[in-house]
């Protein structure tokens, strides 16, 4: 009875590393393939000098999801996210932004950044309980201007954030473009993002609507 409680141990002890191992791999796999495709498409350095090791999970009612890079429509993403999700600690705050930094295009980005979205003061994951200083806008690139990157990232406070210069900016065009999310970072100590994704979309048949929406 002793020797098969000792082998059992054994196995269990076995099974805990082959865990961990495994555990630490993938960890190492997502956070290489989030970096790799920051830098791939330029990410690093056109907004942020250093890539979050984590990827944040940015999935729309249409049935489609951010993946580091692949092509959605404007169609596809016009209305927020169903879900964004990422290792958050319950306890903590944190900042969520979506911004294009190839407005108007990415061989002339003059408006570089126009930020689609901000939300402050997240408590963990539960956007819905954050304060948003910038109302979601979809992706809205103009024609003849290709593809477009459309960058989330996700930072960790270090307390509650207050800005009454940039203030609340409701669903419109003013104040959007000429933003820097390094900047806002940088106003707020904010450090590095922990947590990162993209996309990128060129113009289609929803953008003029948009746009109208926009005035």
């Amino acid at each position: 009875m002793t020797i098969t409680v000792l082998c059992s141990r054994a196995l269990l002890s076995a099974n805990n590393i082959s865990c961990i191992v495994n555990n630490s791999a993938r960890f190492a796999s997502k956070m290489a393939s989030v970096q790799e495709a920051f830098k791939k498409h330029g990410v690093v350095p056109d907004v942020i000098s250093t890539a979050p090791s984590e990827l944040v999970k940015v999935s729309f009612d249409s049935g489609v999801e951010a993946n580091l890079g692949n092509v959605l429509t404007p169609t596809q993403v016009q209305n927020p996210p169903k879900e964004v999700k990422w290792n958050a600690d319950s306890g903590s705050l944190y900042t969520l932004v979506k911004t294009d930094p190839d407005a108007p295009s990415r061989t002339e980005p003059k408006f570089r950044e126009w930020h689609h979205w901000l939300v402050v003061n997240i408590p963990g994951n539960e956007i819905s309980k954050g304060e948003t200083l910038s109302t979601y806008i979809g992706s809205g690139p103009p024609p003849n201007t290709g593809l477009h990157r459309y960058v989330y990232l996700v930072y960790k406070q270090s307390g509650k954030i207050s800005d009454p210069e940039h203030g609340h900016l409701g669903f419109s065009g003013d104040k959007r473009g000429g933003w820097k999310v390094a900047q806002f970072a940088e106003k707020h100590k904010l450090g590095n993002p922990i947590a990162g994704n993209l996309f990128q979309a060129e113009f289609d048949d929803y953008v003029p609507k948009l746009y109208e929406k926009l005035g």
